[in-house]
This record gives C-alpha cells, structure tokens and sequence, in this order.
C-alpha cells in the first residue's frame, strides 16, 4: 500500500504533517505543489528526507500557474488575475461548454500539457526525485487532461501516476461518507475504463486503485480501520490529507481545515496493520528508496 498526502507545500503546516508522519512510518509518500505558499520549503524538506516518495500535484484549478498566465495559457489561466480557475465545476464547464468544444482537442489541451510540465520541470530543476504525477482536485480523471499530463510526465521522466478510481470493495468500506458526496464519485467512475485505456496507450504504470476518495473530508481512525480491514490482495493507494490547523491553513481556501487534523492523528492506526507492506510510486517503476522504521 502507498499512503499519501497530497496538498505538500500548501501551508508550513501541512509539510510539517508529512514530515512527522513520515518518520514515523505511517506515511511513504507526498504530492507537492510547485507554486504555493510553502512549496520552497517543501522542497527543501523532500531534499533532505530521500525516503519519502515525492510526486508532482499537478494544480490546473484553484491556484497559481507556473507560466504566464497572460503569454503563456490564456485560456487555461485568467489573464488579468493571473490564476486558475477557482473551482472545479469552472474548469469543467471551460474544458466541455460548447465554445470549447471546437478547439479543445487543440489549442486547450496543449495549455495544460505545457502548465503540467513546467510545474513538474520547476520541481525537477530544484532537485526533487519524482516518483509520479497526480493532478490538485483529481482533474486527470477526465480524458482530455489525462493523456496531457501523462505526455508532460513522460517527457520528464516520469512512469507513474495516481489511479484516481475507488474500487467497489472500498465505496462499500467506506460508512459515513454524505451521501452527495457518495453520488459524485459514483458518476466520476465512469471516466474509469478511458483512464485504464489511456494509461495502458501512454506506458505508464498505477496502481490497482485508491482509497480515501470518497472518505475525503471524512476520513478518521475509523474509516481508516475499515479501509484497511477490507482491502484485498493487489497495490493500493490511500489518499490523505493531513495537517495542522492553524492561520495560514484557514487563508489557504482549502474545504479541508478541521478534517486535516483528524487525519494527521487518525493516520497513526496503521500501526495495527503490521502485515500491509508500505511502498512508494518508486517501488512500481524500479526507483526504490528505504522507508524509515516506525519510531511509535
């Protein structure tokens, strides 16, 4: 299993999660955004703790570009402000509504090939090993951004990526998500045959799914004990997103303030699953690194 906090480099405080849960082996992998508040620490950080597998959050909503928003990606970014879309169902709209439909297959994904790049180009050229690429709100679960971000990781290097679909066996362990929530990842699962497809067409590797999708918000000690107790034979990924709650977490504009807490405590009940075998995306492509012993 692949325990991994996505968000690292959002807030001082959520690197300081990872690290600590890191080191004491409950967590064996992060995704870090290239451009937010704390990424230049992050970085520092991934720089001097090797063992812990570092991916590229790809962020193509709800942050800052790498590029010019105004000579680079005008369409992608917001030229005047200079961000991307703020939410998701912004970025859906731009991607399907009608206007786009005629270009796309174009002039729209080769933006967010370009932004997926650099990003991944900014955090190689400072010395961060990538394992893999995963993408801020799972925005590669649809088509048209999947196979641009897997062409921007191969070119980098990179031949691993966040199977971003929740098995079945995992929805059914997973209690006390709401029920719209429940709804979404149910109509989001649809993309997953293309995902496999596309996958498989570019030569990347992932794994057999991902836990936690659906839990996201939700996902304390409890959900993480059924997790774990129903997950079966094959590589599986749990997605987190731990943290401290503090000043810089509240002005981030995250949903996910309180919750962040819950799961930097809730993570420490991997200790009672001493048969699960934590890895990182390096183990899938052969770059392997030693994950510290457990210091609990």
């Amino acid at each position: 299993m692949i325990i991994n906090a996505d968000d690292f480099g959002l807030t001082a405080g959520v690197n300081r999660a990872v690290i600590e849960l890191h080191r004491a082996g409950f967590l064996s992998s992060s995704t870090l955004m290239a451009k937010a508040a704390a990424s230049h620490e992050a970085i520092e950080l991934a720089a001097s703790h090797r063992s812990l597998g570092v991916g590229c959050h790809v962020v193509l909503v709800d942050g800052e570009p790498v590029l010019s928003a105004q000579r680079d990606i005008p369409n992608l970014a917001d030229p005047v402000s200079g961000r991307l879309r703020s939410s998701l169902t912004d970025f859906v709209f731009w991607l399907y509504g009608k206007q786009a439909m005629h270009s796309w297959s174009t002039k729209y994904v080769t933006e967010i090939e370009a932004e997926a790049a650099a990003q991944i180009s900014h955090l190689q050229s400072r010395g961060v090993l990538i394992t893999h690429v995963d993408t801020h709100k799972h925005t590669h679960m649809l088509p048209a951004v999947l196979r641009s971000v897997l062409r921007a990781a191969k070119g980098a290097g990179i031949g691993a990526v966040r199977n971003p679909f929740e098995p079945a066996w995992s929805l059914r362990a997973t209690r006390s998500a709401p029920f719209i929530r429940r709804m979404e990842v149910a109509l989001l699962r649809r993309f997953e045959p293309s995902f496999r497809r596309i996958v498989a067409e570019e030569g990347l590797v992932t794994t057999d799914g991902a836990m936690g999708i659906l839990a996201t918000g939700t996902l304390d000690s409890e959900a993480i004990k059924s997790l774990l107790g129903a997950m079966p034979e094959g590589t599986f990924e749990l997605v987190t997103h731990p943290g401290y709650m503090d000043g810089d977490l509240a002005r981030a504009g995250t949903r996910l303030v309180k919750s962040r807490e819950v799961e930097r405590i809730a993570l420490t009940v991997v200790r009672e699953f001493p048969e699960i075998a934590l890895i990182s995306f390096g183990d899938l492509t052969g770059h392997k690194s030693k994950r510290p012993a457990s210091s609990a």
